[in-house]
């Protein structure tokens, strides 16, 4: 296999100190996913979607965009490397909400559920059996028997858990349930390393939610360990939405018994939206040998001129994203990170920490959010183009995991995604590069270890 060289290196030390272990370990944990296709469109959504790609592709190649914001022509090489990288359509007639916590997003999600006619496909990475997982199943199961559909996609590991008969009443009441890549002995699954980390609600193919919440008490800041949970997560109303629903039913088709065909409910072409946001749907997975999501970030940070402002919960960026910040540092952009101050994964924390010398040498800024957790996967840049989604500033979310995001073309979004990261500051500790330096011995070389192993954490 032609696999990333620092991947390749990594299994190996594994390999070499624990040979048997080892070996085990990579059966479950190092297998790749084949290239080939995962997914099988239906014909009727390739046509639609190839359709407008096409268009899209003519648009900018020869007539040019008529962008509702004109200061957005600047970033036109960005929406067509999205568009023709990760089929990623682009919109301008979307509104959206920002929410950045969990207690506000169910408010939300749990009205608009109420007040859906017709469908509400919901995807969770992690699903609880506590107060908020139990509230939504009861408003899912009211919905159900009133004749909507209900189909509650989630991922076996991230919901480990959660009991087998948890969505019995959903069930019972009509609504449907599948599991992602199901397995008897999920830890000994040979896609076990390959998650479905997205989080994705679609109500009736005119709402949609997307952004870093699961379904927990945890993201309502009920953790005894952590406490308040920062977050970022979108509530969007128009056409982008067609993408995160094209996108379930994908994940849906792939995970359970039913075939859903793309009928023209699940894409009410004929809806009035009146937003004026430009919005791409951006996803990747292992699945396919182009890592989308990590290519956007890349020249996102590359088209910077003023300022990057990143919130992650996990910094782990491959060589690609490493070089592309350090440029930007060096070229005299503000470039800012946020990650939390007390660690849920401490190897994965403990990685993240060897990166930050590299970068805090040159001038980059970081500090460490300690009001609570911080799980938000935000970049804004230059108050015009920003990035909301599932995937973190990591290997894993760039090659391992399927993710999306929401990348934004909208001054107004940018610059209150800015105010929000502001505002966070307060609760912030600085990381100088002198008090990184001036760890103990031991933490650095706990570090420099881990580090060897992060292109497969």
């Amino acid at each position: 296999e032609r696999r990333n060289v620092a991947a390749t290196w990594a299994w190996l030390m594994v390999l070499f100190f624990t040979p048997i272990g080892g070996f085990i370990i990579y059966a479950i944990f190092g297998q790749r996913l084949s290239y080939r296709k995962m997914y099988k469109m239906n014909e009727r959504t390739q046509a639609l979607l190839a359709q407008e790609i096409y268009n899209q592709r003519a648009v900018f190649k020869h007539q040019g965009v008529l962008f509702r914001d004109p200061a957005m022509d600047q970033y036109k090489n960005l929406i067509y490397m999205n568009l023709m990288s990760s089929s990623a359509v682009f919109s301008q007639n979307n509104q959206l909400d920002i929410f950045i916590d969990g207690t506000e997003k169910f408010e939300a999600l749990i009205q608009s559920i109420q007040s859906a006619k017709h469908s509400i496909h919901l995807l969770y990475y992690i699903v609880r059996d506590d107060d908020i997982g139990n509230r939504l199943v009861d408003e899912l199961a009211a919905k159900a028997r009133e004749g909507v559909e209900v189909r509650f996609l989630y991922d076996q590991i991230g919901s480990y858990r959660l009991p087998a008969d948890f969505f019995q009443r959903l069930i019972e009441a009509g609504g449907k349930v599948a599991v992602f890549l199901p397995s008897n002995f999920p830890y000994l699954h040979v896609r076990v390393n390959y998650r479905n980390h997205r989080k994705l609600v679609i109500i009736d193919g005119i709402e949609g939610y997307i952004g870093g919440i699961n379904v927990g008490d945890e993201y309502l800041g009920k953790d005894p360990k952590f406490g308040y949970w920062r977050d970022t997560h979108l509530r969007v109303v128009g056409q982008a939405v067609y993408q995160m629903q094209a996108l379930f039913l994908m994940d849906w088709n792939l995970a359970s018994d039913e075939h859903v065909e793309s009928e023209e409910a699940y894409y009410p072409l004929n809806a009035d939206f009146d937003g004026s946001i430009g919005i791409q749907i951006v996803s990747s997975g292992p699945n396919e040998p182009i890592e989308h999501i990590r290519n956007n970030y890349v020249k996102m940070i590359h088209a910077a001129r003023d300022y990057i402002y990143i919130q992650t919960p996990y910094f782990i960026p491959d060589e690609s994203v490493l070089t592309a910040l350090k440029i930007a540092v060096m070229s005299g952009v503000d470039v800012r990170l946020m990650i939390p101050g007390t660690p849920d994964h401490k190897m994965v924390y403990w990685a993240s920490y060897s990166y930050l010398g590299e970068l805090l040498e040159l001038g980059m800024k970081c500090y460490l959010y300690d009001k609570g957790f911080l799980h938000a996967k935000t970049i804004t840049v230059d108050g015009h183009i920003s990035s909301v989604g599932t995937a973190n500033f990591d290997i894993r979310s760039f090659r391992l995991n399927l993710e999306v995001n929401a990348v934004m073309y909208d001054k107004g979004t940018a610059e209150r995604l800015r105010s929000l990261f502001e505002n966070d500051l307060h609760h912030c500790r600085e990381l100088t590069y002198k008090a990184y330096r001036s760890r103990p011995r031991r933490e650095k070389l706990r570090e420099s270890l881990i580090r060897l192993l992060s292109p497969i954490l």
